[in-house]
């Protein structure tokens, strides 16, 4: 199974930029890379903040974005959307209890995605009708389940993301942790960051994001720290037994290289010396 996740596309009015980048091209060109590269992937999966303001224009717009795509796309819910807009834009969003959650079957058992979205705030949220909810998925559903959500779940040790997290996070491993030989992986976003661990020894992975980039400043005590790094989204291999997770920096305008041989026999020290 190949499947891909984009994270924090932060669509805008056109015209207008973050962090001195267009989000709207950027995501255009996330979606051309995919196509163009991984055409033969089963699902996209974007895990939340579709839009910077919540703004029912940039959910109009994503929708003329990936309507036609040969590829289906499946959303998640992001502290920058709105709930009820985004539902209002895309009904068949709106799950059990008024969230933006749901089961997507794949060709190697199921996605689950969550919302984490809270009102008037950038920290996540997972209330006890919405543990209740996954509990029940988690109960019935064969594994391997992939999970998606927007909110990191594990603190990164710096200050000001800690801040904004997934603040009922003890709830939320509480409510996997009976169910964690089913569940294969868990993907987020939100920290604009490259991370990878593990909860109750589920690994967890998320990657950089399409737009703007963070940067693991580990003295922040109160602002977010940004560096200007490529735009990024991940490409998933599964099998039955493993997965690999790469992340693959679309954004990238260097050189690219072909260079040496994966071969013992072909290593030489004279022509190998850069």
């Amino acid at each position: 199974m190949k499947i891909l996740q984009f994270t924090d596309i932060h669509l805008t009015t056109p015209g207008q930029t973050i962090a001195g980048r267009d989000p709207n091209a950027n995501f255009h060109k996330a979606l051309n890379h995919a196509l163009q590269y991984h055409s033969d992937a089963e699902a996209i999966f974007i895990t939340g903040d579709l839009s910077d303001w919540g703004d029912a224009k940039d959910y109009q717009r994503l929708k003329s974005m990936i309507g036609s795509l040969p590829i289906p796309v499946h959303l998640c819910i992001g502290n920058h959307d709105d709930r009820n807009t985004l539902i209002g834009e895309f009904p068949d969003l709106e799950g059990e209890g008024g969230f933006v959650h749901s089961v997507v079957p794949l060709s190697l058992g199921h996605a689950i995605k969550l919302d984490t979205w809270g009102e008037e705030t950038h920290a996540g949220h997972f209330c006890e009708a919405r543990s209740k909810w996954l509990t029940a998925q988690l109960t019935k559903l064969e594994g391997p389940i992939w999970v998606f959500m927007h909110h990191n779940p594990v603190p990164l040790n710096i200050v000001p993301m800690d801040k904004i997290m997934l603040l009922d996070a003890d709830r939320f491993a509480e409510t996997i942790r009976p169910h964690k030989d089913k569940i294969a992986h868990i993907f987020h976003g939100h920290c604009h960051l490259p991370l990878s661990g593990s909860l109750h020894g589920i690994p967890f992975s998320a990657p950089r994001g399409t737009n703007h980039a963070g940067w693991p400043n580990f003295s922040a005590t109160n602002l977010l720290t940004s560096a200007d790094l490529s735009e990024s989204y991940a490409v998933i291999f599964a099998e039955k037994n493993h997965t690999m997770v790469h992340m693959v920096e679309y954004g990238y305008q260097g050189e690219i290289r072909a260079e040496g041989s994966p071969d013992y026999a072909d290593w030489d020290k004279i022509t190998m010396i850069r």
